[in-house]
């Protein structure tokens, strides 16, 4: 994780774009929800009817990428900042959070697209 201007602003603007992605990806997952639930859909039927859809594939694998993105980058500013870990052990604690969160979420939304366990 580079001191420099440039690599700040970077980390600076990845982290205001994840948020704003977040932002509009958990309203709509709470819409959602709340829709699934209120029409009295249970844990499995919703799952049931999740199978399969392409479209909630993409948008949880994107969901799961912008939470890799803007976990991470806050992950080691925090690590910087309160820590006061180096730049350099801070930047390869977010990668591995980063590829944690990659292959896990990814995960569970293939699992979830096939309706069955990886």
């Amino acid at each position: 994780m580079s001191d420099s201007p440039r690599a700040q602003a970077r980390r600076w603007y990845l982290q205001r774009i994840s948020a704003m992605v977040l932002a509009i990806l958990v309203l709509v997952h709470l819409v959602i929800m709340v829709y699934a639930v209120r029409g009295g859909l249970s844990g499995a039927e919703i799952l049931a009817r999740t199978q399969g859809n392409a479209w909630l594939a993409v948008y949880y694998a994107l969901f799961v990428l912008a939470c890799a993105v803007h976990v991470p980058t806050g992950l080691a500013n925090i690590a910087v900042e309160w820590a006061h870990w180096p730049a350099s052990r801070a930047l390869l604690m977010a990668r591995g959070m980063a590829l944690l969160l990659l292959v896990t979420g990814w995960r569970a939304v293939y699992a979830v697209f096939t309706g069955g366990a990886t």
